[in-house]
């Protein structure tokens, strides 16, 4: 796909739709961002008009816009031979709700992404459409559409606990029946609410509270540091004594 393909595509987005769609093209990819009420018209066009043709819906996934732009790595001191340091509980899912992480540059939390493609037309598409409501997102189901989307929202919908309205069967997909949160939240614990095991005098599988420890991940990589050379000077010590 040349760059005057892009170009074209974006062009005839805009004449078509008009302020319906915000329209961006970034590294030869083009995104557009709409309302819930207006994607399933924008969608039935894009699939039926000859200028578009996006008969095939390669994926849809949902994304949690809370603490946009925030991380617990320290990236200032990386390297080419390695990385810094976590810093401890500043990551998602590690903090107490008063400090809980805030939305970043994103005015709303929740979003659901839907990349297409057009064989005809050699082009490919992502719709961006966020959720009103942060507390409750919905968006209207895209089955009535391409009907292969219906694991996909599914999937969105156990993951990150998005409403897609018109949807024929919505219900977990991944997680159990009795599995409470979507995993995939920011502020979902990295360790999970609770745990399955055994239970030899029941003789069957129970819940029970979580017993893994808080932690954070360090990268493992080869340091010279100080730590390092003490450890090896230390362990050739006891060698030579031994």
């Amino acid at each position: 796909m040349t760059d005057t393909q892009d170009t074209s595509l974006a062009a005839r987005l805009a004449a078509r739709f008009g302020d319906t769609l915000a329209i961006s093209v970034v590294r030869r990819e083009t995104t557009v961002e709409l309302a819930a009420a207006d994607l399933l018209a924008v969608a039935t066009a894009l699939r039926d008009e000859p200028q578009f043709r996006f008969g095939e819906l390669i994926d849809l996934c949902g994304i949690d816009y809370l603490g946009y732009g925030q991380t617990e790595w320290e990236t200032d001191t990386a390297a080419g031979d390695g990385f810094s340091r976590g810093v401890e509980g500043a990551a998602m899912g590690r903090f107490n709700w008063e400090g809980r992480p805030l939305p970043g540059r994103s005015p709303r939390r929740y979003a659901v992404v839907v990349h297409l493609l057009s064989i005809e037309n050699n082009q490919r598409l992502r719709l961006r459409v966020f959720g009103e409501d942060d507390t409750l997102p919905v968006v209207p189901s895209l089955t009535s559409v391409w009907a292969g989307v219906n694991w996909f929202e599914r999937e969105a919908f156990d993951m990150y606990g998005i409403l897609f309205d018109g949807h024929p069967d919505l219900r977990r997909i991944l997680t159990d029946y009795g599995f409470v949160g979507h995993p995939f939240r920011k502020d979902f614990p990295l360790i999970g609410n609770v745990e399955v095991r055994y239970d030899a005098e029941q003789k069957r599988v129970i819940y029970q509270p979580v017993t893994i420890e808080p932690r954070v991940l360090v990268p493992r990589t080869i340091r010279d540091d100080a730590d390092l050379l003490q450890a090896k000077a230390e362990a050739a010590d006891h060698w030579r004594e031994n």
